[in-house]
């Protein structure tokens, strides 16, 4: 006889040094030597923890315009974005190698000239395992944020599980939380910056839709928390002081609460989970299995990386060597 289990499980609720890198990173440093210290064999940090999401701005652009004001705003976001691998994702895969836990963590990533929301997943070693970048940004995030594409809509082994996950409104896709169960997806992280109560009926959806644990994780900020150069802008100024409530919270498979969801302050939240439940709750549903109906419905996923421009070498006998 199987049996799979107990694992503790943490998400962060910290507050970014916004504009900050550095001392963001710092910051999620200690909240991942505070998980492991709790026990954690498994941390989440927030969407776009580094550098901090830039709630609030607008770059300046209208329909058939862009502002001069607008184009510097999106370059100092540029300036701060993390780039992967560097000085950022080595500090955290260190600190998840020293304090051997698994870490995952949203930032904004720079590659060449394109800003993405990405989710990284380090595991206990320090390595890098899963590196997903958001597959469609929402609203005015299509300003400043390209598109991911399948190749990452992937789902990793660990020793506790198989885990995997979607940023944000990513979740509101179908398709793409079913490529994920079709995977076995067992505990399913869920970083945003949605602090809506309303996000929470998503969270335990997908936990009864998958049948999976999730792990939901916004940041705290406050309208005081902004660099001081933009907390004049008026549309900051307009913001609550309260800026991003939080709302983090673990589910079990059934959908139940195990942990938060938390609210207005931050905190690291820890759960223990049973992946026994896993087994327990698909007797009666299986999303992308005994309730798939493949005669009906069938889906197909691209999972190839997606280039602009593919530099070809071939050799005199027409050899193609790329």
């Amino acid at each position: 006889m199987t049996h799979r289990g107990r694992v503790r499980v943490a998400v962060a609720q910290p507050t970014p040094v916004m504009l900050n890198p550095e001392a963001t990173a710092v910051r999620a440093v200690e909240r991942i030597k505070e998980a492991a210290q709790a026990g954690a064999k498994l941390v989440l940090l927030p969407e776009a923890f580094v550098p901090g999401y830039p709630r609030g701005l607008g770059f300046g652009t209208v329909v058939g315009a862009r502002s001069p004001d607008g184009r510097d705003e999106f370059r100092e976001l540029w300036d701060v974005a993390v780039t992967v691998p560097g000085p950022v994702t080595r500090a955290i895969a260190a600190a998840a190698r020293d304090a051997t836990i698994h870490v995952g963590v949203g930032v904004v990533e720079r590659c060449q000239g394109t800003l993405y929301c990405t989710l990284l997943l380090f595991d206990d070693r320090g390595e890098l395992i899963l590196h997903h970048r958001k597959l469609r940004p929402t609203g005015a995030e299509r300003l400043m944020w390209g598109e991911g594409d399948g190749s990452s809509l992937t789902v990793v082994e660990t020793p506790f599980g198989r885990v995997g996950g979607l940023i944000c409104w990513e979740n509101y896709m179908p398709l793409a939380r079913a490529a994920l169960y079709a995977q076995g997806i067992e505990i399913y992280l869920a970083p945003t910056a949605d602090a809506r109560e309303t996000w929470q009926a998503t969270l335990r959806h997908i936990a009864c839709e998958g049948r999976c644990f999730v792990l939901g994780c916004n940041q705290f900020v406050r309208r005081s928390d902004y660099p001081a150069h933009w907390a004049g802008k008026p549309e900051i100024a307009a913001l609550p002081e309260i800026a991003c409530r939080g709302g983090s919270a673990i589910y079990g498979p059934l959908g139940d609460p195990l942990a938060g969801p938390v609210w207005d302050r931050e905190e690291l939240i820890v759960a223990d989970i049973d992946l026994d439940d896993i087994a327990r709750g698909k007797f009666d549903f299986d999303a992308t299995g005994h309730y798939g109906r493949p005669d009906v419905f069938e889906l197909r996923v691209n999972r190839s990386r997606q280039r602009s421009v593919v530099f070809r070498e071939v050799a005199e006998d027409g050899t193609d060597l790329s």
